[in-house]
């Protein structure tokens, strides 16, 4: 199959699918724009047209991933049950990071000398870390959790970082059953211990 030569927004999202692809399939190391473009079928100068440089196409990417995951966690809304609303949240990031474990990388990580996150790439994250504030603080105007809302958010998602990096890499158990009661066990054992109000506890 001849390589496509036209650089056409077709052309561009052609190539951000690959890399994301290629990303899951070989890891940080294996990713170079040259072998990129050849899993594309395009060159690497059309490529850096496209992007810019190797930079300009990590930050496609990291905007991709926080375009996928603030799409799978939804309207903040909720249900009436704040806690379990919480929890689901839990679940969906835990779900994101084991099936995109590279790519949740590029997000949080910063595994790339290339590409450091500035001013727009870290509102992208702020956009879905407030998603996940909203979701606390209407744990804490419940009286569910006590402590400071983005203090427990920022917790919370370091523990499903934690915890879904251990799972995707096999470090958390060998079966289903395992690995979930092990996630349980964690996330509850935070869940409780933040339903205690702290000392000089107070949300910001």
């Amino acid at each position: 199959m001849p390589r496509v030569k036209q650089r056409t927004p077709e052309l561009r999202e052609h190539v951000l699918d690959v890399a994301i692809a290629m990303l899951a399939a070989d890891g940080v190391t294996g990713f170079t724009t040259r072998r990129l473009a050849q899993r594309a079928q395009t060159s690497t100068p059309a490529v850096y047209e496209l992007f810019g440089d190797k930079a300009g196409l990590l930050r496609e990417v990291f905007f991709a991933g926080f375009r996928l995951l603030r799409g799978r966690l939804g309207a903040p809304a909720g249900s009436g049950a704040p806690l379990a609303d919480l929890i689901s949240v839990i679940e969906i990031l835990r779900e994101f990071v084991r099936d995109n474990p590279v790519l949740a990388q590029v997000m949080f990580s910063r595994p790339f000398a290339d590409f450091d996150p500035g001013p727009a790439e870290l509102q992208a994250g702020s956009a879905v870390r407030e998603l996940i504030v909203a979701r606390v603080r209407r744990c804490t105007d419940a009286g569910v959790l006590a402590g400071r809302d983005a203090d427990i958010a920022h917790v919370l998602l370091a523990l499903v970082q934690g915890l879904a990096a251990q799972e995707a890499a096999g470090w958390l158990g060998t079966s289903r059953a395992s690995v979930d009661r092990r996630w349980e066990l964690a996330t509850g054992a935070v869940l409780r211990g933040l339903s205690r109000t702290p000392a000089g506890g107070c949300r910001t």
